[in-house]
């Protein structure tokens, strides 16, 4: 470990597109700023009942907007997000809480899968447009994520634990606490407090109060 490296916290929800965008780009920057990761898989449901927030998209001006952000910060970030007419829908109709769950079970078990795991969750909804909530395909999700079929079955079987429940829960709470609203939320601890950063638009800035060089997207 290097010195003094600054502890960031990514809050989010594989359902999340942003919380992608995000994802992508810090694990990127590890390598280049001096800052401890620490995933912390939540739950964008809770959040958004707890503070009454809503969907950008149920503001129809702001949703056709959305699609075309969307399209464009994917390019810009060199992540695959396919949007589609329908992507809203697709996540109104989806709920994330099950895979959650199941992510949140195998960073209890084995953290070193959650990278590929949360990965392989966007890039089947957000790129293939395929169902994570049944549990075939939470399986099926696992496997391309490399986790063996028994980790896997064990992690499914934890899902309706209370202490998974709980967990998750208790994550959710916390980003909360640092007053997140939405996903994904990053906090930097530094010079002794918390500073939180919304979206994934404000990484220059996360940069700048921590000392570190914004090289855009793709650092080389």
């Amino acid at each position: 470990a290097r010195m003094g490296r600054t502890p960031v916290e990514l809050f989010y929800d594989v359902i999340s597109p942003y919380s992608w965008l995000a994802f992508e780009v810090l694990c990127r920057y590890r390598q280049v700023w001096n800052i401890d990761l620490r995933f912390r898989p939540a739950f964008l449901g809770g959040i958004m009942q707890q503070t009454g927030n809503k969907p950008p998209a149920m503001l129809p001006k702001r949703g056709e907007y959305l699609l075309k952000d969307m399209k464009r910060m994917g390019k810009y970030y060199q992540v695959p997000i396919r949007m589609s007419a329908d992507a809203f829908q697709h996540i109104m109709g989806t709920s994330s809480l099950t895979a959650m769950r199941f992510i949140t079970a195998i960073d209890m078990m084995n953290p070193q899968y959650l990278e590929p795991l949360s990965r392989e969750f966007w890039m089947r909804f957000w790129s293939q447009h395929e169902d994570i909530s049944q549990p075939e395909n939470i399986l099926t999700v696992a496997r391309q994520a490399g986790l063996s079929a028994e980790l896997s079955q064990k992690a499914l079987e934890m899902i309706s634990s209370p202490t998974v429940k709980d967990r998750l829960k208790e994550t959710t709470a916390e980003a909360l606490k640092y007053g997140a609203f939405g996903m994904p939320a990053v906090v930097a601890h530094y010079d002794g407090e918390p500073h939180l950063f919304f979206g994934s638009d404000r990484l220059e800035l996360l940069g700048s109060i921590i000392g570190e060089k914004w090289l855009g997207p793709v650092p080389s």
